[in-house]
């Protein structure tokens, strides 16, 4: 059975900036579910999704616990709790300790969704401060699917996708506005997905 296909991204310091100018981009009829952990403080609220989701075409949610993924949609890991998928595909939420210092932690969504998704999976690492995503990054090219790094030179900070291109040989290095344009062409690439 060939799995729906899934993109997941992971973002640190400069996050908010970067998905502010990244997602309205993404086209109304975006085929696929994209599921984000984003570094924020353990008490932040959801005020940042609620103007954010003014500004899309597509649906955002914050993810639940057993939520099941649906097709266009963006889900954004709440704060302080790890985001993973799970074998039936749906959302799952968990408390277990940080991981790089970070509740969510972009490695345990990536490594999860590797495990599920194999090389039907995007993952994308963008501008942090950190090294978080880098072993998800290398699990998801082990596993067959695709990674892109946004490009170090560009990032509002380059530690963190130049920690994945250490980590594995990523597939594309691209500026924000280049990753969307990606995503939003992936289809007539024809690219193994």
């Amino acid at each position: 059975m060939i799995k729906p296909k899934l993109v997941v991204m992971g973002m640190s310091f400069g996050g908010v900036s970067s998905l502010t100018t990244f997602l309205p981009l993404l086209k109304t009829n975006f085929p696929y579910p994209i599921v984000i952990a984003m570094h924020r403080h353990k008490n932040s609220t959801n005020a940042f999704f609620d103007l954010l989701d003014k500004k899309l075409s597509i649906p955002l949610k914050v993810a639940e616990d057993k939520m099941e993924l649906e097709n266009g949609t963006i889900y954004f890991s709440p704060s302080n709790y790890h985001l993973l998928i799970e074998t039936n595909g749906a959302l799952a939420l968990n408390f277990d300790p940080p991981l790089n210092h970070s509740r969510p932690s972009i490695d345990v969504l990536f490594e999860s969704a590797s495990e599920i998704f194999g090389k039907y999976l995007i993952g994308i690492l963008l501008t942090g401060a950190n090294d978080d995503g880098a072993n998800g990054c290398k699990k998801i090219k082990q596993a067959g699917g695709i990674v892109i790094a946004e490009n170090p030179k560009t990032a509002k900070m380059a530690i963190m996708p130049e920690s994945a291109i250490k980590a594995c040989k990523v597939d594309k290095i691209l500026d924000l506005r280049d990753i969307v344009i990606y995503l939003n062409t992936f289809k007539e690439n024809n690219e193994t997905i």
